[in-house]
């Protein structure tokens, strides 16, 4: 995940999932100390269901193209 991206990445996650954006901080917090990526995280703590998630990687997997 590129610094670039992380706008556009908190947009969709608050908007299009719905997710809180304290959670969503959170998460991104977390990714920063334990050095993990955005969606494991958020699945992890239950932020996300399976299903959310993979919309999250489809996300992301158009950001690297």
């Amino acid at each position: 995940m590129s610094k670039e991206n992380i706008p556009q990445i908190v947009n969709f996650l608050c908007q299009d999932l719905n997710l809180p954006n304290d959670s969503v901080q959170l998460a991104l917090k977390q990714t920063q100390s334990a050095r993990g990526t955005l969606p494991i995280v958020l699945w992890q703590y239950g932020l996300v269901t399976l299903s959310q998630l993979d919309r999250i990687f489809e996300l992301f997997e158009s950001y690297s193209y």
